[in-house]
């Protein structure tokens, strides 16, 4: 691989490094340079967001940097001079997708020489994948990591105007930068980001090497964020971390989370969500002020990963299935109507048909609203990475599938209780199908679509609910 001097390569060693020295947080305002303030006058960007809300929240604040820079959003890849791909690392199919789609752009440059396309989140901090997109896919001119998206202006000046490849992936602890720019996607839902990172590096999980330290954001600072969110009209906020009930610790915040999750609560919006709480970090205290609270929703993200002891155990996810179920079913206890969705991951190295097993008796005890199920995908430089296999792909699908049939069939029960209920829905939008039919979500994150007249996008509604479905629930507008 050659490479440039200046270039600032990932080094996945180096990004799992932690020590005891604190977050900087960085507050003075977003300033561009004077040179580059016109650097978009007459051009157009294509932003393109893959993976979870961390991303889609960083793409806000991408495209906020952009439009300062007096780019114009176009939908299409074929309109724009500035590709930009904000991806995942998560897991193996999506970064083959993402390869596949940068391979598959590149006949844009025929028409478009000038083209500048450019690829920044979680994979550009992996070592493997920026050494395959230097060498093999010479048609991408930018690369950025998760650490420096205040640093776009620059970067692209340098390909711009320097008419420079420009690589700048930072491995490192990382920091808090306030004030950035933003372009919110949505009128009336926002994501906010409460912190950053993640210490708990599950052996199956690049997200630590990709995204650094935990690092909080200051209470302050987040709560100004959500009364202006507020003040514009927003009806739904969802908060943001990668361990968000590890907020605080790093600030020496009493109460930590649970503090912040009041302290919203009492800002006034209609409808308050958070993502994702990890099992061990999850506090009574959490419970008592979701169940305090009626504008906090009752819909928990409570990820499980495996039904096993020995198997969680080899993951480092730091709690056993009995501590998980006591949780479980303390939160049930408390808040009966709450709705938990979960992750689970099946295959994973040399998982055993009895371990298998324990999932399915896990899944059947909890009989979880939602899941989001995956064979696991071995992450390069993660220490499950390096474990050897003995269970087949051909058993890992099979294992999929009846995980999927399990958990699908106590969804769609968990739906049927809906019917004939009255349930209050965050209008999303129309549907593009049908006239007068609407979606959206119910307190505890159903998608409902449901006739109804003079319906606005923002608008929530009462709806009786008149049929259900595994994943969706149907109803009508009540006036």
């Amino acid at each position: 691989m050659k490479t440039q001097p200046g270039w600032a390569l990932p080094n996945l060693h180096e990004a799992q490094k932690r020590t005891q020295k604190e977050v900087t947080i960085e507050k003075s305002l977003f300033q561009i340079p004077s040179e580059v303030r016109t650097l978009g006058q007459g051009k157009k960007y294509y932003l393109r967001t893959y993976g979870c809300q961390a991303n889609e929240r960083d793409s806000e604040t991408l495209a906020g940097i952009l439009e300062e820079l007096m780019f114009t959003p176009v939908e299409h890849p074929e309109q724009a001079d500035l590709i930009l791909l904000n991806t995942c690392a998560i897991r193996k199919n999506a970064e083959d997708k993402v390869l596949g789609e940068i391979g598959s752009l590149k006949r844009l440059k025929r028409s478009n020489p000038d083209l500048i396309f450019g690829l920044c989140g979680c994979m550009a901090q992996e070592e493997d994948v920026v050494q395959v997109l230097l060498e093999k896919y010479r048609h991408v001119n930018l690369i950025f990591g998760t650490h420096n998206l205040h640093r776009l202006p620059e970067l692209l000046y340098e390909v711009m105007v320097g008419h420079k490849r420009s690589v700048e992936v930072l491995s490192k602890e990382g920091e808090v930068i306030e004030n950035l720019p933003v372009r919110r996607f949505g009128k009336h839902k926002a994501w906010v980001n409460i912190m950053y990172g993640c210490d708990k590096f599950c052996t199956y999980c690049i997200v630590p090497y990709t995204r650094g330290k935990e690092r909080s954001r200051a209470m302050e600072d987040v709560l100004q964020e959500i009364r202006q969110l507020k003040q514009d009209g927003y009806k739904e906020i969802t908060l943001l971390g990668q361990n968000v009930n590890s907020y605080g610790k790093d600030l020496h915040i009493e109460g930590g989370f649970a503090k912040l999750l009041e302290e919203t609560a009492k800002i006034g919006l209609e409808r308050i969500r958070f993502t994702t709480s990890h099992p061990w970090d999850f506090s009574d205290e959490m419970i008592d002020v979701i169940a305090r609270y009626d504008n906090i929703m009752p819909f928990i993200h409570l990820p499980v990963q495996s039904g096993d002891d020995e198997i969680l155990k080899i993951m480092g996810r730091r709690y056993t299935s009995a501590q998980y179920l006591t949780l479980f079913h303390k939160i049930k206890e408390r808040m009966p109507e709450c709705a938990i969705s979960t992750d689970i991951i099946v295959g994973f190295p040399n998982e055993s048909e009895e371990q298998f097993q324990h999932t399915l008796d896990l899944v059947k005890e909890c009989q979880f609203d939602n899941a989001f199920t995956f064979i696991y995908s071995p992450r390069e430089g993660t220490p499950a990475a390096r474990m050897a296999d003995s269970v087949s792909l051909e058993v890992k699908q099979r294992r999929l599938a009846e995980l999927n049939a399990c958990w699908n069939q106590y969804a769609h029960v968990k739906n049927e209780a809906y019917l004939g209920k009255v349930v209050k829905v965050l209008v999303d939008g129309a549907s593009k199908k049908k006239a007068n039919v609407w979606s959206g979500y119910t307190e505890t994150n159903k998608l409902v679509n449901f006739t109804g007249e003079h319906v606005t996008a923002g608008d929530i509604v009462k709806v009786k609910i008149t049929a259900c479905k595994t994943f969706s629930l149907d109803g009508e507008q009540i006036l």
